[in-house]
């Protein structure tokens, strides 16, 4: 089955300044894309509607998290209401910083995932393992246990709007990637569960994009493999090779 590649931006705390975000954008708003790929890029909260604002319109923008409830006190967070409201039509959700460092258990992504379904958002999904998760030889089992949460509470036409960013937690901002064996087996194993957990023609549509220190020295070998279909890359995403990035299929 035919699957959209695409290229998810994560630019997390980043960039510094109003200054620095001003020159990325018009970075990408003059760069040659691929329009056979989906782009989105994803500044932190106080820079999404300028950046939604200003950038071109075919690169969309996604919010890095979402709270499960549409208002109340919940201070320094922000709603999928808002979201919608704010006509932000992605979110990152179950990022390994938001899991690791502000310690979001899979039941609470799954929550959070639910939550901006619901209010019609569409969601990168994040998973993946730590370095001693990996030399245990539990890759596949760790991944389908954070994605079993959201497997519980969505339904099957609920896959439609979710891509599934696989990031090995070993990879991610510290210049190692994982090759592209190892790559491709993680994305067939998770291909394989949703197969059996949710069904065959959702295993087939469903996009498993790759993120782990991407960059444009190993994103065309990336791109051809059978079950990776895009990237959510990090630092990259604030540098010129992200447009390279963006263009890996056509390369």
């Amino acid at each position: 089955m035919a699957r959209q590649f695409f290229v998810g931006g994560n630019f997390k705390m980043n960039p510094a300044s109003r200054k620095d975000k001003v020159a990325l954008v018009k970075l990408l708003n003059e760069a040659e894309l691929d329009p056979a790929t989906e782009v989105v890029v994803s500044p932190p909260a106080l820079y999404l509607i300028p950046v939604k604002e200003s950038i071109r319109k075919d690169i969309k923008v996604a919010a890095q998290n979402c709270y499960f409830k549409d208002s109340g006190a919940f201070t320094g967070e922000i709603s999928p209401a808002q979201l919608v409201d704010s006509e932000i039509p992605y979110v990152i959700l179950g990022h390994s910083e938001r899991r690791t460092i502000f310690h979001e258990s899979s039941e609470i992504v799954a929550q959070k995932t639910r939550a901006a379904l619901d209010k019609g958002l569409n969601i990168i999904l994040c998973i993946g393992e730590t370095l001693k998760e990996r030399e245990a030889g539990e890759t596949a089992k760790v991944c389908e246990e954070q994605l079993k949460a959201v497997v519980d509470v969505l339904k099957e036409n609920d896959w439609s709007k979710i891509v599934i960013a696989y990031e090995p937690v070993w990879a991610i901002g510290t210049g190692k990637v994982a090759t592209p064996q190892q790559a491709q087996e993680a994305h067939k194993d998770i291909r394989s569960y949703l197969s059996t957990a949710v069904s065959f023609a959702v295993a087939g549509s469903t996009r498993i994009i790759y993120g782990g220190s991407v960059n444009a020295a190993n994103c065309r070998e990336l791109s051809t493999l059978p079950d990776v279909d895009g990237f959510l890359v990090g630092g990259a995403s604030l540098k010129p090779e992200f447009v390279q990035i963006v263009n890996s299929k056509k390369l």
